[in-house]
């Protein structure tokens, strides 16, 4: 199933068979490599928005939103700019962001995630 899921449905989607069109990351957020990446929205539950997120080889920075994701396939070396430390998410994984965290997310191949994610 392709559809995106807004308006409060009863539904499944297949999170590795969704398709996500992938777009070039912006420069002023690319630190090495070629990286594209896109999302498909998936709705919001109790003012929180939901969505596949995929990202595809390189390197990127971002300030994260508070959200908590799980790695459906892939993985990424995600380092914490203001806390000078790394962590390694693959397959499964549930990883938590605090809101303004800035953060460089290395990818060699590629990552994709379903996210929950605070507006």
């Amino acid at each position: 199933m392709s559809e995106v899921l807004v308006g409060g449905v009863n539904a499944r989607v297949n999170g590795l068979g969704i398709e996500v069109a992938l777009e070039a990351v912006p420069a002023s957020d690319v630190v090495s490599g070629s990286p594209r990446q896109g999302f498909a929205e998936l709705g919001s539950i109790g003012g929180c928005e939901t969505g596949i997120w995929e990202l595809r080889s390189g390197t990127v920075v971002d300030t994260e939103v508070d959200e908590i994701f799980v790695v459906l396939s892939g993985g990424a070396t995600i380092e914490f700019l203001d806390e000078d430390r790394s962590v390694e998410v693959g397959v499964g994984d549930v990883m938590r962001l605090v809101a303004g965290s800035r953060t460089r997310w290395t990818v060699e191949d590629h990552i994709r995630k379903v996210y929950i994610a605070g507006q």
